[in-house]
């Protein structure tokens, strides 16, 4: 087996096989911002499958989401039982995966989101490693692997739910 199956072994169950690298990750993690850039993939082996390359022109960003339900905001305080007004037991129809692409998205505006995975969760929070192109830059114009970034019709692929967990949330 090459390096990349043991670690993709490994990320099967991250609790068990990391130990205490896992409870430490997790720590730091929440006392990181909501979207933070990373210099290099935490699952190396899940980055290459989506398209990472280490090089030039690629960002990576970790974004915090909020795990639970979702709850539609008040519109009357008093006086009436909270049950009847809508408000509680709703889904979303997007994915927390989604919506931590758009989160990424809207703090790096210049860069292009490729693709997302999980790298882990606890209680209330879950977290996922956005991939990220810079259109712009010389490498990514060059690769032809991923200079179809550079056309300006893949504008805004996170907030469009062009992405493959955008895709999926919409059902196709």
């Amino acid at each position: 087996m090459g390096a990349y199956k043991y670690i993709r072994k490994i990320w099967e169950q991250p609790k068990k096989n990391l130990g205490k690298l896992w409870q430490q990750r997790l720590i730091q993690w929440r006392q990181e911002d909501t979207v933070t850039r990373i210099e290099h993939p935490t699952r190396i082996d899940r980055a290459h499958t989506l398209g990472y390359k280490a090089k030039q022109g690629f960002v990576m960003a970790r974004v915090k989401v909020s795990r639970g339900g979702y709850e539609r905001p008040s519109r009357h305080k008093a006086a009436r039982k909270p049950k009847k007004s809508g408000l509680v037991n709703y889904n979303l129809k997007k994915s927390k995966q989604v919506i931590a692409e758009e989160k990424a998205a809207k703090k790096f505006p210049n860069l292009e989101v490729l693709n997302s995975y999980w790298v882990g969760e606890d209680g209330p929070n879950m977290w996922y490693e956005i991939i990220m192109l810079d259109p712009e830059h010389a490498a990514i114009k060059s690769d032809k692997t991923v200079n179809w970034i550079t056309n300006p019709a893949n504008r805004g692929r996170a907030n469009r739910s062009l992405t493959s967990a955008g895709k999926k949330s919409r059902g196709l």
